[in-house]
């Protein structure tokens, strides 16, 4: 298994894409979120109309779903025939086809494939190929699942949005975690900031954290001073780009 950083910016960065990932397992191939800016680095990853085959949804917030549309259209007029499904919380589910008629009135109609959508819950895994997901809320301004991923050699949690519950053994010996960030070492509401992550960690004996979703006048700024001295004993950390890939 492998994970393709897509974005790893914040809502409104100008520089930086959408937070975003790829997950590539032995038979399956599945979207971390889809925000405003992300549907054009899927495309220069790859632009196969088949390529994905499931797209998770961790809230809605448009940083992380406003994407949709633009990937799906394209998938139609690219002639996809293949279902897609789509794995988001009931809300988003029960909106989905009226957010799809917002963004392009009625192409839904004009689909040749199929969109499955499944209701992602606490405490109710999916098993979706040769996956295993299980999700848990964060501490966030919206109700933000985040998805642990498990193909029986590796287990990565991406947490969308938010901070991690205190005391949860949900992210116990993860082969990765990929946290937002949003500062480094101020704490705000609704997020975590880089010095609790690495700490949030260690404690939980994780093999590696990735930091994304960093503010973007800390990340121009303040970041490349202090870079250097980002850093663990305990676990590896990665601060990543747009399109590099990290393989477990």
């Amino acid at each position: 298994m492998k994970i393709v950083f897509l974005g790893v910016g914040e809502a409104f960065d100008e520089n930086l894409p959408n937070n975003s990932g790829l997950v590539i397992s032995e038979k399956t191939n599945l979207m971390l979120d889809c925000g405003f800016t992300v549907p054009p680095q899927m495309w220069k990853f790859n632009p196969d109309k088949d390529f994905l085959d499931a797209i998770y949804i961790s809230h809605q917030h448009a940083d992380h779903f406003f994407g949709l549309p633009g990937i799906l259209l394209r998938m139609w007029e690219g002639g996809r025939e293949r279902d897609l499904t789509v794995i988001c919380q009931k809300s988003q589910k029960d909106s989905f086809r009226d957010f799809m008629d917002f963004a392009y009135k009625d192409f839904q109609t004009k689909f040749k494939y199929k969109i499955n959508l499944l209701e992602s819950k606490e405490k109710e895994d999916i098993e979706f190929q040769d996956l295993k997901l299980s999700f848990e809320k964060t501490v966030h301004s919206g109700e933000n699942l985040a998805v642990k991923i498990n193909d029986g050699k590796s287990v990565i949690v991406y947490g969308g949005d938010g901070s991690p519950i205190a005391g949860s053994d949900f992210y116990k010996n993860l082969d990765l975690l990929i946290l937002e960030t949003y500062l480094h070492d101020k704490e705000i509401i609704g997020h975590s900031s880089i010095v609790s992550a690495i700490s949030f960690a260690e404690n939980n004996d994780v093999k590696c954290l990735t930091l994304t979703h960093i503010n973007r006048d800390f990340r121009k700024n303040d970041l490349p001073g202090i870079k250097d001295k980002i850093k663990s004993e305990k676990v590896k950390i990665i601060i990543p780009e747009p399109l590099d890939e990290y393989n477990l």
